[in-house]
This record gives structure tokens, sequence and C-alpha cells, in this order.
């Protein structure tokens, strides 16, 4: 049961978090779930219970649309072969050779199958927040295997689910039929669903109802994908995907501000609060084993994580040596190298999709009877989600010294050239568009003059010359109009306490300000 006090343990948690991760270093989602570990020993958490749908519902959804909102579909169109074959196939052996594991060493192939495919895929979300040391293409290929892998999982996931609980039959017809109608009809639900906001993004002109459309279509796409029996993770990432190359097309500037904010916000409040629930979820199922259960659960947890870091460098090995074999045979240039596997080897973190799914098995078969071996899948997930972040993240430095990857410098050289082209049209554009705006000649100049200035930042920054006049004179000149932005602002505040403006004044004042300042903060990449 969620109530108030639990709302307010998972901002505490989170919020507690937040603060003290850097400093003691630990990987925040195991502090999460550690944190929520000690809560289950509280009386009044000792009793939560998520509800498997809501789980799925209320967390999914969000997180993998954001993820998709913000990856790279260029990079996901140069590296489509791995990307394919690692969400899918990879996904699939993992989950096979994991319950194959877990039924040699003892549980039934149903549960097994369930825990395999909770394992199988890697955290898009982990991934992100994780691997920041990477270059950019690694990071955008390991997320986009995430976002196809879940996708995949969730489709073994649920037939694992359904045929152990009694609701489907395992032959061959059926898997075939539910693998295609999960597939197609996702990403038919997600399109189905991005179409429909972009047309209603068209119509709309406030900003309140742009912000209400993009927050409804990631959930539309995930029903409207499962009330077809089609896979509604594949829907939220197809839709995001598509959004990603619309909406900027079509809304505000207010309104992608806003979007990014709230979703920003959004996502890391519900990744936060899943490890925690999660953590209280893992502990309370620890304390339902018997005490041979858990060392047997604990054995699970090394053995599981040992075999999915083996599966990935074998799986990967393979595709390289295959991948080696055809461009060989038919000429070109493997797109991935022996240090990328090596590196993409020792990042296959699991996260909030595998904790979500562990969390999310009935508790109850179609006959009445218990879910088998229910608390060890929930204990075994949490833990191999543990061991992979805190394992593979302390030996991912010494992998990425070891692989010697070459710096990425392409966002940075990109967003200079974006920069300057845009700056160069505008000028060019200036004397059309003074005409349209029926601006004067002083304004013309000065305005002028200030892209020029601009132009020559730019080009500064191309030089990598930091003692460059433009550049002094830039960071000077930012330098003062930010504190006169906070002098105005200190000013809005004592005129407020003096009870000489309205609070209503301030805040429509100081709204202006807040975006003032928030462009003169961004005017200097890091």
């Amino acid at each position: 049961m969620l109530g108030p006090e639990l709302v307010v343990a998972l901002g505490l948690a989170i919020a507690l978090t937040a603060a003290v991760a850097d400093r003691i270093r630990v990987a925040p989602p195991v502090l999460l779930l550690v944190i929520g570990a000690l809560l289950a020993f509280v009386p009044t958490f000792a009793r939560v219970e998520l509800p498997a749908d809501a789980v799925l519902l209320l967390f999914l959804p969000a997180l993998l649309y954001w993820e998709s909102l913000t990856t790279s579909l260029r990079e996901i169109r140069k590296n489509l072969r791995g990307i394919v074959l690692m969400g899918t196939l990879l996904v699939v052996v993992t989950a096979g050779v994991v319950a194959t594991l877990l039924h040699l060493l003892g549980m039934p192939w149903g549960p097994a199958w369930v825990l395999g495919a909770a394992v199988a895929p890697t955290d898009a979300t982990a991934v992100g927040v994780l691997t920041k040391m990477l270059p950019r293409r690694n990071v955008t290929v390991l997320r986009a295997e995430s976002l196809v892998n879940d996708g995949t999982t969730l489709v073994v996931y649920g037939i694992a689910v359904a045929v152990t609980v009694g609701t489907q039959e395992l032959t061959f017809w059926n898997v075939s039929g539910m693998l295609v109608l999960s597939y197609v009809g996702g990403v038919a639900a997600g399109l189905l669903a991005a179409w429909l906001g972009s047309l209603v993004l068209r119509r709309v002109d406030t900003v309140v109802l742009e912000n209400m459309v993009t927050l409804l279509v990631p959930f539309a796409a995930f029903l409207g994908a499962e009330a077809i029996g089609a896979s509604g993770v594949l829907a939220v990432v197809a839709a995001g995907i598509v959004v990603s190359q619309v909406a900027p097309k079509l809304d505000r500037a207010e309104t992608r501000q806003q979007v990014r904010a709230f979703w920003s916000f959004l996502t890391y409040l519900l990744n936060g609060a899943l490890f925690v629930l999660v953590g209280i979820e893992a502990m309370v199922a620890a304390r339902q084993l018997e005490a041979r259960e858990l060392w047997t659960g604990v054995g699970l947890v090394l053995a599981v994580s040992v075999v999915l870091v083996l599966v990935r460098f074998a799986f990967e090995g393979a595709l390289g040596g295959t991948v080696w074999l055809v461009t060989r045979r038919f000429g070109g240039e493997p797109r991935e190298g022996r240090r990328d596997r090596l590196v993409s080897g020792f990042a296959g973190f699991r996260g909030a999709v595998s904790l979500a799914m562990a969390v999310a098995v009935p508790r109850t078969l179609e006959s009445g009877g218990a879910f088998p071996d229910r608390d060890l899948i929930v204990f075994v997930t949490a833990g191999v989600v543990v061991v992979t972040i805190v394992g593979q993240a302390l030996v991912l430095p010494a992998v990425l010294r070891r692989a010697a990857l070459p710096e990425d410098e392409s966002v940075g050289e990109e967003r200079r050239y974006a920069e300057r082209t845009a700056v160069e049209e505008a000028l060019d554009a200036l004397p059309r568009l003074a005409r349209k705006a029926g601006a004067d000649r002083a304004a013309v100049e000065r305005v002028r003059k200030d892209l020029e200035a601009h132009l020559d930042v730019i080009q500064a920054r191309e030089e990598d010359d930091d003692d460059h006049p433009a550049l002094q004179r830039h960071d000077t000149t930012v330098a003062l109009e930010l504190a006169l932005v906070r002098h105005k602002a200190a000013t809005l505040l004592r005129l407020r306490d003096a009870d000489e403006i309205d609070d209503l004044v301030l805040r429509q004042v100081r709204a202006g300000y807040d975006a003032e300042e928030a462009r003169l903060e961004g005017s200097t990449p890091p």
C-alpha cells in the first residue's frame, strides 16, 4: 500500500542519495537499493506490496520515453546492424543461458525463464549515468541497444510468466504469433500515438496543452500496444524516436524548456523511487527465505552475474568474427573494433527495467497457488543489479585505460559548426528580416555588431585560442551581464519585502530575469 509515509521516505532517500553519493564514492543506484533495504526494517514499510501492472505502467513508459527522446537517431542508423542483433538475439540467448543454468541448479523451468528474462536486458538509464566517460558513439550504441532489448526481453518475460501462471500454452505457433504481434503491433502503436500527438501539437497554441500532449504520448502508446497484446515498451520507444524528430518543428521555445526540465526531473524521481522500492521488496523477499534459500540466492546472484558477462563477451566475439569475415569477403570496414567490444562487454549494466520486471511477477497462479520462487526471483534480480553496477563500474575505468579509445570531439566540433552556420546565415538574412520587422538603421547595426562579435567568439573557439581577445571580451561581458541580472533580481526582492510591489509582479518580472540568467550561464559551452 503506497501512503504518504512512503512518498516522504522515497523523497528523502532520493535527496540523501543526491547529496552524499559522490562524496562517499558509491553508485547512486546501489545507495538507493541499500536505503530501500534499510527501510524494509521499519514496520510501516515492511508490508509494502507493489501491484504488478502498476509497476510496469508507472515506471517504464516515462523512463524509456525520455531515453528515446534524448538518443541520437543518426548514430542508431549508423550502427543499426549491431544494435538490432544485440537488442534481440543477445537478449534471447542470455535469457536462455541463464534459465538453463538456474534449471540445472534446481529451479523449475518457468521461474528460471522469468528470472533469465528479468536479468537479460541492459538498462538505458544505468548506461547513461555510469558511462559518461565513454565516447558519444559507444554510449549511443549502448543506450540504443538497451531501448531495443527492453522490448525483446519483455516479450520473453511475458511468455514465461503466462506459461508459468497457466494462462498460455507453450507451442511454436503460439510463441511465434506473440513475437510477431509484439514487435509489429508495438511499433505500429508507437507510430500511431506519435502521429496523433503531432496532429494535436499542430493545433494547440498554449504551453500547458503542448506539455500535456508530450506527457500523454508515451502512456497512450504503452496502453494502446498492451490493449492488443503487443509490446508497450517498443511502442514507447518508437513514439519517442518519432517525437524527437517531429516535435522540435512544431512546439515553441517555452514548451521545449518546460519539457526538458519536467522530463529530466520526472525520470530522475521515478528511477530513484524504483530503486528504493525494489530495495524494500528485495529485503522483504529475503526475510521470507529460509537461511538455506538465502545462501542459495547469494550464490545465484554471483553465478548469474558472471554468466551475464561471459555470454555478452562470447556473443560480441562471435558477432565481431562474423562481421570481420563478411567484410573481408565483400569489402568494407567493420564499424566496431576489438577495443569497442572490450568496453561494451564490461558495460552491460542492469537496472530499472530488470527491477520492474522482477517486482511485477504475479504472486499467485491461475490455480490460486503461490508463484514458485517469486521471492527468490526478486532477491536475485536486485542482487544482480547491484553486482553489475558496482563490479562493472569499478572495472570499467581500467578497461577504458586498456582500450585507449580515441577521444570523441565530434560533439564540440558539430556544435561550433552549427553555431557558426546559424550566425552566418542570420547575418545574411539580417537586411531582409530588418525590413520585414520595420527596424531602423541603428537597431540593425547594433544587432549586426552583436552577431559579428558572436561569430568572432565561435571562430576563436574553433582555433582553441583561450587568449583570443574575442573570447576574453565575451567572458568579461557575460560576467558583467550576469552580475547585472542578479542585481536586478535582488532589487525586485527588496521591493517585494518593502511591500512596494506584489508577489505576482515579482514572479512575472523575475521570470524574464531567470530566462536571461539561464541563457547567460549557458552561453559558454563546458
